[in-house]
């Protein structure tokens, strides 16, 4: 049994997951120069298929997390100095700037090119942050896409009117159970997990994570764990109770 870490590459990772409708749909609302709320449950794979949108479309700028205005002011400006170090001049010393001033740049800088912003774990924002995004893409005018773990107003607040209609709305669902286990096969043996019930383990941890490729993952990590074994055989009953109430590591 190998004790590596999970980890599977975005591209490798949509592959073996079949996301590509939603990478479609996600493109065409890019070229449309569309907004997309991207929505689903913890762990369905939101951040991986943003990545992946990211890698794809050369105007987009991630930010992978708002904990404040600042943060976000600081994110965008390091990712538009990632996509263009020449034209921009961007400060050096941004870090050391007041709010307005970051305020200031960003607005600057998001006028010289036709940037899109993908904002994930978008969770509750308040008012002041959401202000700020509406302002930075022009009411909705400059494409945003962001995720949440719902279309409702606790998580996405304010933000609701820019992706009112149905098409501008991508939910990302749980893996049917067929390429659920197919993920599951593959991601063991990447990781080189063995065991004499293996089969048997994949199957259940298909049905208790109702195909979340997240819940897969992470009890596949805790299935490598000394703990969960015993002599050839993995002990998925124990593994999935401490799953279930949080012991995670």
């Amino acid at each position: 049994m190998a004790g590596a870490a999970l980890h599977t590459p975005d591209s490798q990772y949509l592959a073996a997951v079949d996301r590509a409708e939603e990478m479609a749909r996600l493109q065409a609302q890019a070229q449309r120069r569309k907004s997309m709320l991207v929505y689903g449950p913890e762990g369905v794979g939101k951040t991986r298929l943003l990545l992946a949108f990211v890698e794809r479309t050369p105007l987009a700028l991630y930010v992978p997390r708002i904990r404040s205005p600042r943060d976000f002011m600081l994110s965008l400006l390091g990712e538009i100095h990632r996509l263009d170090k020449r034209q921009l001049r961007l400060p050096e010393n941004a870090a050391s700037l007041s709010t307005p001033s970051l305020k200031g740049i960003v607005k600057r800088a998001l006028a010289v090119f036709p940037f899109m912003l993908v904002l994930d774990h978008l969770a509750g924002p308040s008012r002041v942050v959401t202000g700020i995004i509406k302002e930075f893409t022009d009411y909705g005018q400059r494409p945003v896409y962001f995720a949440a773990r719902t279309p409702h107003m606790e998580d996405i607040g304010t933000l609701q009117p820019i992706c009112a209609d149905r098409s501008e709305r991508l939910e990302v669902k749980n893996l049917s159970p067929s390429v659920a286990q197919e993920f599951a096969r593959r991601e063991a043996e990447s990781a080189g997990l063995w065991a004499s019930n293996l089969e048997t383990v994949l199957h259940s941890l298909v049905d208790w994570s109702d195909g979340n490729p997240g819940s897969i993952l992470q009890m596949l990590t805790m299935a490598q764990l000394q703990r969960y074994r015993m002599g050839d055989q993995i002990k998925a009953h124990v593994l999935y109770l401490d799953y279930r109430m949080g012991r995670r590591q």
